[in-house]
């Protein structure tokens, strides 16, 4: 039997979280504020987070708006402690100034993973050549995930990236899991499955009334029906 594909929901407290497992959800990237698109929540709710489902959760690692890593020894510290609270997975990804990666940043913060998976996140649509970015984050611990809509603007957008990426999976830089979110819609969806793209990331799409209103576990249900059977 092929392995399902992957649902991951944005959660950004316990209540969201419970309802997104409820609904079939996979996985949870676990968040604060997304006015700024997300940054590092507080450990506490890390923890209730963890109390509440049992699914794997991947925690921000984004401490300020912008892709830059800002005070890089803040963020060891805040991955530290995120660890130090029994987070498991993460998500991070940094750049510097010209849009290429930020090597050094991204290199102390996993330093500090001790080797837990990390999805690098939609950074990689605002890169100056993602494809460089792959290359050179290729082999560092733990790197199991790149999020990603093939452009800054989205995914109907970046269509032709995903699937260009897709197609090279299994080579240098490209082994990653490709986690496609950022403006994904249910129609999407029968065409990044059929170019075998195989995990899927939601956030608003789980909350139909707004970012103001908890997670619907009817939203996800229906998602994950969509994402299991390959057709909108």
């Amino acid at each position: 039997m092929s392995k399902r594909a992957v649902l991951e929901v944005i959660a950004l407290d316990a209540e969201d979280a419970v309802a997104a497992q409820a609904g079939g959800a996979d996985r949870l990237e676990l968040v604060t504020d997304m006015a700024a698109d997300g940054l590092t929540p507080a450990v506490a709710t890390v923890t209730a987070i963890r109390a509440a489902v049992d699914i794997p959760v991947r925690v921000m690692l984004r401490l300020s708006d912008g892709f830059g890593a800002g005070d890089v020894s803040r963020v060891v510290q805040v991955a530290r402690e995120t660890r130090s609270a029994g987070a498991e997975e993460f998500v991070l990804g940094f750049l510097d100034a010209s849009g290429e990666v930020d090597l050094a940043a991204v290199e102390r913060v996993v330093e500090v993973l001790d080797g837990c998976p990390w999805t690098f996140h939609r950074a990689i649509d605002h890169a100056a050549d993602r494809d460089a970015l792959r290359k050179q984050l290729d082999g560092l611990p733990g790197l199991d995930t790149y999020l990603t809509a093939g452009s800054a603007v989205g995914v109907d957008e970046g269509l032709p990236v995903l699937l260009r990426e897709a197609a090279r999976h299994g080579e240098p830089g490209y082994e990653q899991q490709l986690l496609v979110g950022g403006g994904l819609r249910l129609d999407h969806v029968p065409g990044l499955r059929a170019a075998g793209i195989d995990a899927f990331h939601i956030g608003g799409a789980a909350r139909p009334d707004g970012w103001e209103s908890p997670v619907s576990a009817e939203a996800v249900r229906e998602w994950r029906r969509v994402v299991d059977e390959g057709r909108g």
